[in-house]
Order: C-alpha cells, then sequence, then structure tokens
C-alpha cells in the first residue's frame, strides 16, 4: 500500500490525526484534495470523511484547533465547515461529513442517505480519481485507500466511474456534465465505457436544475481548455438537450456549407 504521510504536513493534519485517535474513529481525507495534492495542484479546501458523526468530529476538532477558527454546522445534512484563518492567506476551508450510502429514486438526483463505511462512500463518488482517500489515523496516517485504481487513472488520464457508468448517471445525471468539465479542466479524456454511458443516459439531464447545469457550463468556460468540454458536450448530445438552439444553428451550418 502506498503512504503518502510527507503530503499531509503542517498543524492542521496533525489535529486532525489526534482528534480522530482521541474520539477512535476512523477518519479520512477523500476527493478532490487528494486528487489535487496527487497531481501537485494547489488546493484550498479539504473535505474529511469520518467513519461515526461528521458534526461531533468538527466540533472536537475545532476545539482542539488552538488557532482561529469558525465552526459552521449545517444538522439537516449532517456536515459541518471550519474555515481556519490566517493573518497571509485566504482561509482554509475543512468541511466534515459522516461516511455514507446512498440510493436514488429515478424522478430525483436527491438521494436516501444512510450511515455507511468508507467503502460505502467511496462507491458513491463520481468519479474513480474523486475516490482516493489518505487515512488520517495515527496507525495507518498517509495510507493511501484506493479501491478502484484512482491512481492509475491519473497516470493514465481518464476519468471513468467507480461502479458501473449507466447507474452512476442515471442515479446523478449532473456527474455526466462534472464528468466534462473535469475533462476541460485536467485535460483528461473520458474512458469509452464512461462516454458511451453519458450518450445513453443524457436525457436525464432534463431532471437537473438549471442554476446547477449554468454553474457547470460556467465552470467548463473559465478552464484552461474549454474546447475540450464543448466538443464534449456535443459528442455525447448532451449539448443539443440542454440548449436546442445549438442544434438548430449546427442544422444550419451543415445546410448552408453543402449548398
Amino acid at each position: 500500500m502506498m503512504n503518502y504521510k510527507e503530503k499531509l504536513q503542517g498543524p492542521i493534519f496533525s489535529v486532525l490525526q489526534q482528534t480522530a485517535d482521541a474520539l477512535g474513529v476512523e477518519c479520512y481525507v477523500i476527493g478532490g484534495y487528494v486528487r489535487d495534492i496527487m497531481l501537485e495542484r494547489p488546493s484550498k479546501d479539504i473535505d474529511v470523511v469520518v467513519v461515526g458523526s461528521g458534526i461531533a468530529f468538527a466540533e472536537a476538532f475545532t476545539k482542539n484547533l488552538g488557532m482561529k477558527a469558525h465552526l459552521s454546522v449545517f444538522k439537516n445534512f449532517g456536515t459541518a465547515q471550519v474555515k481556519i484563518y490566517s493573518k497571509k492567506e485566504e482561509p482554509l476551508e475543512v468541511e466534515f461529513v459522516g461516511a455514507r450510502k446512498e440510493s436514488y429514486r429515478s424522478d430525483s438526483r436527491k438521494p436516501i442517505v444512510e450511515d455507511g463505511t468508507i467503502e460505502d462512500d467511496q462507491n458513491r463518488r463520481d468519479f474513480t480519481i474523486n475516490a482516493m482517500a489518505f487515512s488520517l489515523n495515527g496507525a495507518t496516517f498517509g495510507d493511501l485507500v484506493d479501491p478502484f485504481g484512482g491512481e492509475m487513472a491519473l497516470k493514465l488520464r481518464i476519468l471513468k466511474t467507480p461502479l458501473d457508468p449507466d447507474v452512476t448517471f442515471s442515479d446523478d445525471p449532473l456527474r455526466m456534465m462534472r464528468g466534462v468539465r473535469f475533462a476541460s479542466q485536467l485535460n483528461f479524456m473520458l474512458e469509452e465505457n464512461t462516454f458511451n454511458a453519458i450518450k445513453k443516459n443524457r436525457e436525464r439531464i432534463k431532471i437537473v436544475s438549471g442554476e446547477r447545469i449554468i454553474d457547470e457550463m460556467n465552470k467548463i468556460m473559465a478552464s484552461p481548455k474549454p474546447s475540450i468540454g464543448l466538443m464534449l458536450m456535443e459528442k455525447t448530445g448532451l449539448m443539443e438537450i440542454i440548449f436546442p438552439e445549438y442544434d438548430l444553428f449546427s442544422a444550419s451550418l451543415t445546410v448552408r456549407s453543402a449548398l
């Protein structure tokens, strides 16, 4: 098992470890922060998963921190956020949540949530590169937990889902646009089965709110290579569903070029 202890230096991670061991719970940093560390990209947002109560852990962590911080608790979602302030930099945000497993109804992307294990939590992630975790417990501190080969996917620069992509995208169709956005931001390729599943499930994007779609489009356009995202939006068929007028425009160009 690979260990990335040297990547988790500094007082924040020391306090996370101390808090986890004092409470006797499993604790992991997961998702985008892990991905960006391995890609050597800057990241200010740390997502922490606790096998237990994320809120109780966040409260204990804040007490143990010994520096200026602000705790926000979101009981309805079972999450908490700690903003840690420094005189020289923007505040660091640490998000806490209890490990969970999710199930979905066909007419909604809002999941039915139950308590779960770290494995359950990794199963629900959108892509393998976002399902990796580093242990924050003392005995295993820095160990990479990577059941779906996210580290190899980073090396190959591919995007694939942890589980069956048809299920992943049908459950939460916004993940299709997130895949397009990550392709643009990271200059990655969508793995073939993942790409085909987006094409197959593209109609499901209709249950996603316009605000969430616009947010993803803005992130695609702000990425280093928005042309990658726009090309994938067209090839997967998402573009013509989100922007029906785009299909008419493309048809018009085809007719003109044939004249």
